[in-house]
């Protein structure tokens, strides 16, 4: 799939949900490691409240379906990583803006956008055990991917990979913020549940990219 309509954003927010729900159990017994272990519930509803909205929406914008999507994310879990999540929609989305037809291009600067606005909202940056680990390295690979002339589906299968090496590499990592940085070197050697949740978003979207039509 060389480019994706609204439809197949719509179908995208609808497998994000799925996703969500069948590793709900398993981001919460990562989570209850270091954290409230809470992430697995938020994550559902969060994808859940996505869903519906983008189940309704109306328009042919794929920039202003991810920012109100984004929108719906925060008012249903207002939590730290639902408001993460939520922003990095809502960014994803702006730099989309006016777009119909997402191509190779659009998944760089959406990724690139998507982890730049948690950066900003979550005052971290790589390297400290988070999400970004994951989301960093995905639109890094991603833009250089699209760079190179790649289409939609090398683009996002660079991203996934260098997502899931990004995931790994939390498992050295000495978590810096949240509750886990109580921790210190305990921290160490426990794979991050936020860049977990990352390099899942990363992988349901180069899924359906990469799926036979």
């Amino acid at each position: 799939m060389e480019q994706c309509t609204i439809q197949d954003f719509k179908g995208l927010f609808s497998e994000l949900k799925q996703m969500a729900l069948e590793n709900r159990d398993h981001l919460i017994e990562l989570d209850s490691a270091m954290g409230d272990g809470d992430l697995g519930l938020t994550m559902a509803a969060v994808f859940t409240a996505a869903d519906e909205f983008a189940a309704a929406f109306g328009d042919e914008d794929i920039g202003t379906l991810c920012m109100k999507a984004g929108m719906a994310m925060a008012k249903a879990a207002p939590s730290t990583m639902g408001t993460l999540m939520a922003t990095g929609f809502m960014r994803g989305g702006k730099a989309l803006k006016g777009t119909t037809v997402f191509a190779a291009q659009d998944a760089a600067a959406f990724l690139t956008a998507f982890v730049e606005g948690i950066m900003d909202r979550g005052k971290a940056k790589p390297g400290e055990k988070t999400i970004i680990d994951a989301l960093y390295p995905a639109a890094e690979a991603a833009q250089a991917a699209a760079g190179a002339g790649d289409a939609l589906p090398a683009v996002m299968r660079a991203a996934d990979e260098a997502a899931q090496k990004g995931l790994e590499a939390t498992l050295d990592m000495v978590a810096q913020h949240g509750r886990a940085a109580y921790y210190q070197e305990k921290s160490r050697t426990i794979q991050d549940p936020g860049a977990t949740i990352g390099r899942l978003v990363v992988g349901v979207i180069s899924d359906y990219v990469n799926r036979e039509v």
